[in-house]
Parts: C-alpha cells; structure tokens; sequence
C-alpha cells in the first residue's frame, strides 16, 4: 500500500516551470528566428509595395516581367493593379494567400514550368480587365450578354507581351 502511494506522489510532482518556460522560449525564439531570417532572405519587405521588380525576386516570374516590360500596359498598370482586386482588404486578402501559396510552391520546388495562372487568379484577373475596359467591354459584349467570355481567350498575353 504503501509504494503505491509512493508512486502516485511520484506522478503528482510539481512540474518544473522554470525548465518549461526555458525550453519554450528556446521554441519560439528559434521558431521567430528562422522565420525572420527566411522572410529577410526571400526579402519579405518587398512584396508590401506595388514594385513590379519585387515579382523577379523569384527566378521563374523572369519571362512575364521582361514581357509586361515590352507591352502597353506598362505605362499604365503594375502586377498589381491586375492581378489583385483593387479594394484594400481584398487586395492584401490576396496577397496573403498568393505570398503563402508562392512561398510553399518555391520553398518545396513543387510548380510547373513555365508556371501558369490557377483559376482562382484568373477570375481576379478578369475582372480587373473588365473594370478597366469598362466602357469598351460594354460594347463588345452588349450585343451577346449571355456569350461573356475570358479576355484572354483573345488576348492570352497582352498584360506580357511576348
């Protein structure tokens, strides 16, 4: 009877807090440290501005910047004046699922070559077309209401040239 009771004060011993906490800060500040040093390396800061150089931090992306380079558009939109909606909660909506999604892809090496718009990019994309071909896209498709297609079946490359 009595090892048992032993043993069960043996179970009920105090945690050692001190070394808990100890180790869990150790956790975190490796956990902060690599993220800091990961987010400073892929330079984090940039993806915060509206640069288009900051789409070129990531090798892939070379072949569409150096074609919105050379198209029309250039002097008068930026990545992302097309490729995120253009409300202030939306935009950074996006840019937090496409940093994470982007970071993921890069970081494992699991995308295609050359990469290619996801559907979910592609319907923001359109409908920043059509917002700012408003009064165009009117006219064209005023006609046919129910035969809306996707810009870029006619205009597959037009924001990067070719």
């Amino acid at each position: 009877m009595e090892q048992e009771m032993q043993a069960s004060s043996a179970a009920l011993q105090p945690i050692a807090w001190p070394r808990v906490l100890g180790v869990t800060a150790l956790l975190l500040g490796i956990l902060f440290g690599l993220g800091a040093y990961t987010f400073n390396y892929a330079e984090g800061t940039s993806y915060f501005s509206n640069d288009p150089g900051s789409c070129v931090n990531c090798h892939v992306m070379r072949t569409q910047f150096d074609g919105w380079n050379r198209s029309s558009h250039k002097a008068v939109a930026t990545c992302n004046d097309c490729h995120t909606p253009h409300d202030f909660v939306g935009k950074w909506a996006v840019k937090g699922i496409n940093g994470w999604n982007h970071s993921l892809a890069f970081t494992t090496g699991n995308f295609p070559e050359p990469i290619r718009i996801k559907q979910f990019n592609a319907q923001i994309a359109q409908a920043n077309c059509v917002e700012c071909h408003q009064t165009l896209v009117s006219q064209i498709h005023s006609s046919e209401p129910a035969q809306d297609r996707s810009c870029v079946v006619c205009h597959g490359n037009v924001g990067h040239g070719d």
